[in-house]
């Protein structure tokens, strides 16, 4: 039985320079296993993987107050889950078009300065 899941890449500094080495960085739900992203991922962006691994990062530690008298509380955010997935040879997925299209224009926009 597969189960549909969304997958949705992260856009962060770290994740575009993990690009350039092709692989590529992915938020996904706590509960899919490896087989589930690599099905999603395989579907979603018509590309071929060759491997996956994935961590969890825990909630960070929130404290809070509840009034004057009250005895300060604690709670944690949601923890999160990440997928590196790496692709085969000659696939890639256009995450960073947009930037790397945007930093060339200033670029020549400079130039004609």
């Amino acid at each position: 039985m597969t189960t549909h899941i969304s997958v949705f890449p992260r856009t962060t500094e770290k994740a575009y320079a993990q690009s350039k080495k092709n692989i590529y960085v992915f938020d996904v739900p706590a509960s899919a296993n490896k087989q589930e992203i690599v099905a999603a991922i395989e579907s979603q962006y018509n590309v071929k993987t060759t491997g996956v691994k994935t961590l969890v990062q825990t909630g960070k530690a929130i404290r809070f107050s509840r009034g004057k008298r009250a005895q300060p509380g604690s709670t944690t955010h949601k923890d999160s889950k990440k997928a590196y997935v790496t692709l085969a040879e000659g696939n890639s997925i256009k995450v960073f078009d947009e930037a790397a299209a945007a930093e060339t224009e200033a670029k020549t926009a400079k130039e004609k300065k």
